[in-house]
């Protein structure tokens, strides 16, 4: 009997070396190599041989003026936020990576995708829940369908061999690091387990016509599991983020050939399953009428979406000799240049108070935009002022104490007057060519932080 191939791969990057390596020459990670079997079974069939036909599809080099531009009609799901995510629909033959944490919604978003979808034929392949489990939380989301088919199922003979004789319109892999091909001799969740699973899934996929869909696991990084060649051939990579103790999951496109990158959905966990937020804005400012200080409204774009977003300030006296810093879902560093910049340039003394900075709702914010709301919230906390109300912001700070403008600024404005708001304070550098003639909320343009501490206090 020949001995077995065996070669070393990177288990962070996917890279190959013929030897074991302290340090990967990719991706500078340590002890990340582990030799695996490479060498690839004989005598195990594809699911072309499962398939009937046997014989690959060949294919013929033609002129670019000759190819037809029609596009196939996309499967429409009854989610218009993952319609959005997704550039208009489920594209035939196209393969999507869901990645997110453990617990936050994965499984559940796809199994009630396939329950919602009476008039396909949904194929969901579970390597780490029995039916018993499906079938529970099928019964918790929803009605149950005819045409929803469940397979435990690891290897990828035996499930292209149930593909054929079901011939299902999507297939639904959860998750793809359980899968294990015969045509590698290595464990499951391997990386080369991993390409292998996924190559065959690629072909099944574009020469079927049948759009599949793989759940991934992610790092404690935050990065999808598994080599990076995984996320180059799938068609379009979703991402999950939120916190699990907070109810309100936000699901934001990384990579998607027949969409925009700039697309995201909210959806909120209930008993019920996932259930699309249809007016964020509304969700995350609070609906109190007391009014109370320490908090600025903020008009915020995430992706190509407006939100109005909350945030809360509290200052105070520091009780030990160091003052505390510190911030939920807001850049701890930018909150510091903040408070430097709040210093400095427009004279409070902030430097011997503790300051504590959160984003309502669990939101993890990267806008600069709202620095203004941030500067606003803690001069507002640190006086015991309130702001006005129906009051937003939409500016960034720079070094010197100048408000400087934002993009997409009318679609703020936009936003933050169909909630009812009657003012928003903005950079007078961003109020050129900006068009606000017929809106019923005032735009009130600054330059500096001092201006809009005397227009609000």
């Amino acid at each position: 009997m020949p001995k077995a191939r065996t070669s070393f791969f990177c288990q962070n990057c996917g890279v190959q070396s013929a030897k074991w390596l302290g340090k990967c020459t990719s991706c500078n990670e340590w002890n990340t190599y582990v030799e695996e079997v490479v060498e690839a079974a004989k005598d195990v069939k594809s699911w072309k041989s499962h398939n009937g036909n046997g014989h690959s599809r060949t294919s013929k080099p033609q002129l670019i003026s000759e190819i037809s531009a029609s596009e196939k009609a996309r499967i429409q799901t009854p989610s218009t936020e993952l319609n959005r995510l997704l550039g208009g629909g489920i594209v035939p033959g196209s393969i999507v990576l869901l990645g997110g944490e453990p617990g936050i919604g994965k499984s559940t978003l796809m199994l009630q995708l396939a329950l919602s979808l009476p008039s396909l034929k949904v194929l969901y392949i579970s390597g780490e829940e029995s039916e018993q489990q499906l079938k529970m939380r099928a019964d918790r989301i929803g009605p149950a369908v005819q045409n929803c088919f469940i397979l435990t199922e690891t290897s990828t003979q035996n499930i292209f061999q149930q593909i054929s004789n079901i011939e299902p319109d999507i297939v639904i892999v959860d998750s793809i690091q359980t899968l294990h091909s015969a045509r590698i001799d290595s464990s499951a969740g391997s990386v080369s387990q991993i390409r292998e699973c996924a190559a065959e899934l690629q072909r099944f996929a574009k020469e079927t016509g049948t759009p599949v869909i793989l759940i991934g696991h992610i790092t404690k990084e935050g990065t999808l599991a598994g080599p990076k060649i995984l996320e180059h051939m799938v068609d379009t990579v979703l991402q999950f983020e939120g916190n699990t103790n907070h109810l309100y999951r936000i699901l934001r496109s990384t990579k998607n050939r027949f969409g925009s990158t700039s697309e995201l959905g909210i959806y909120e966990m209930s008993s019920k399953g996932l259930q699309e937020v249809t007016n964020p804005s509304e969700v995350f400012l609070t609906q109190g009428e007391q009014e109370l200080s320490g908090t600025a409204i903020s008009a915020t774009v995430e992706g190509v979406r407006p939100l109005l977003i909350e945030i809360q300030a509290l200052v105070s006296t520091a009780a030990y000799g160091t003052p505390q810093r510190s911030s939920t879902g807001f850049d701890l560093r930018r909150l510091n240049m903040l408070l430097a910049v709040l210093e400095k340039k427009c004279g409070f003394l902030l430097a011997s108070k503790d300051v504590f900075l959160n984003i309502a709702g669990g939101l993890k914010v990267d806008d600069p935009a709202i620095d203004l709301a941030v500067i606003c919230a803690i001069l507002s906390s640190s006086e015991d002022v309130t702001i006005p109300e129906k009051t937003c912001f939409a500016a960034e700070i720079g070094l010197t104490g100048e408000i400087r403008p934002v993009t997409r600024l009318e679609q703020r404005i936009l936003e933050a007057e169909k909630l009812g708001f009657e003012r928003i304070f903005v950079s007078k550098h961003g109020k050129k060519g900006l068009n606000i003639s017929g809106k019923s909320i005032e735009v009130i343009a600054k330059g500096k932080v001092a201006e809009v501490f005397s227009a609000l206090f």
